[in-house]
C-alpha cells in the first residue's frame, strides 16, 4: 500500500530563497530542442531549470522561458560558469554575460561549475559569488562537482556553502561526499540523478517498489533522491517522462526500500575527476 506524504516539494537554500526538488536538466539539448523542451516542462509544472555556460543552450533556455509565458519570478533558475571568469571581477563579467544570454536580469543560482583546482582560483570565484548575492543580483550562490577538500579551502576563507550539485545515483552515492554535506549543512543537487546507462533501473530494489506503487522505475528513484533530501535535476524533452518526473510527491518509501535502493551503491567514483576535469 502507498504511503501517502504530505513532505514539501521545495527546499530552503537561504533565507526566503527556496528550490523545488525537481528540476529541469537542460545538457546536452541545444537550439530549438532546448527551447521547446523548456517551455513545454513549464507548461508540465517545472519550475525549476537547470543550464550552464558550457551547455551552449542558455539562449536556447532563455527562448523556452519566453515563450512559456510564465512570470520570471514564479521560476527558480540555475545556471554555472566556466573556469575563464574564475576570480572576484570575473565572475561579475561572468554574470553579466549569463543574464544576458538567457534573457533575465538576475539569477536564482549561480554556480561555479567546475573548481579547477590546478587554476586555483575559485576561493576567488565564490568571494565574487558571495559579493553578488550580497547585492541582490544573485538570490543564492553555490559550487559544482565540489570535493569535500575544495569544500573545506571555501570554509577556510570564512565562506559557507549552500549547495554543491554533484553527480548522485543508486550506483554512485558518493557517501563521503553527502556526510560531509550533511556534517556542514551543505544542500545536495543531484544531476544525472538517473545515471546515464539507467541499469539500475531493473534491479529489484527498484522494480519492486514501482510495482506495488504503480510507478516507473524512473519514478521510484528519483523518489529515493528527494526522499533523502536531495534536490534532483533530471533531463528529459519527452511530455509523458516530464510529468512522471515531477509525479514523485503522492507515495513514500519504506525505510526498508529505501535501504535496498541504497544497498545498489557500488562504491565507484563520479565519472569525472573534478581534480583534473574542468572547464
Amino acid at each position: 500500500m502507498s504511503q501517502k506524504t504530505e513532505e514539501n516539494t521545495t527546499a530552503e537554500l537561504a533565507p526566503g530563497v527556496v528550490i523545488p526538488l525537481i528540476g529541469l536538466g537542460t545538457w546536452p539539448m541545444t537550439g530549438e530542442e532546448a527551447a521547446d523542451a523548456v517551455a513545454r516542462a513549464i507548461a508540465n509544472g517545472y519550475r525549476h531549470i537547470d543550464t550552464a555556460e558550457n551547455y551552449r543552450n542558455e539562449e536556447a533556455v532563455g527562448e523556452g522561458i519566453r515563450r512559456s509565458g510564465i512570470a520570471r519570478r514564479d521560476l527558480f533558475l540555475t545556471t554555472k560558469f566556466n573556469k575563464q571568469w574564475h576570480g572576484r571581477t570575473g565572475v561579475r563579467e561572468a554574470f553579466g554575460a549569463a543574464t544576458r544570454r538567457l534573457g533575465t536580469e538576475y539569477l536564482d543560482l549561480f554556480l561555479i561549475h567546475w573548481p579547477n583546482p590546478a587554476q586555483g582560483r575559485f576561493v576567488d570565484a565564490a568571494e565574487g559569488l558571495a559579493r553578488l548575492a550580497e547585492e541582490g543580483l544573485i538570490r543564492c550562490w553555490g559550487v559544482s562537482n565540489f570535493k569535500p577538500a575544495h569544500l573545506r579551502e571555501l570554509q577556510a576563507a570564512g565562506l559557507d556553502v549552500p549547495v554543491n550539485q554533484v553527480q548522485i545515483d543508486p550506483e554512485h552515492q558518493q557517501l563521503d561526499q553527502l556526510a560531509f554535506h550533511r556534517e556542514h549543512n551543505i544542500a545536495t543537487a543531484a544531476y544525472s540523478p538517473l545515471g546515464r546507462n539507467g541499469g539500475f533501473l531493473a534491479a529489484p530494489a527498484v522494480t519492486g517498489p514501482a510495482e506495488a506503487y504503480a510507478k516507473t522505475p524512473a519514478q521510484v528513484v528519483l523518489r529515493w533522491q528527494v526522499q533523502s533530501g536531495r534536490v534532483a535535476i533530471p533531463k528529459s524533452a519527452d511530455d509523458r517522462r516530464q510529468r512522471e518526473n515531477l509525479d514523485v510527491f503522492g507515495f513514500a518509501l519504506t525505510e526498508a526500500e529505501m535501504a535496498g535502493i541504497d544497498a545498489l551503491d557500488t562504491g565507484a567514483p563520479p565519472r569525472l575527476d573534478s581534480n583534473e576535469f574542468g572547464h
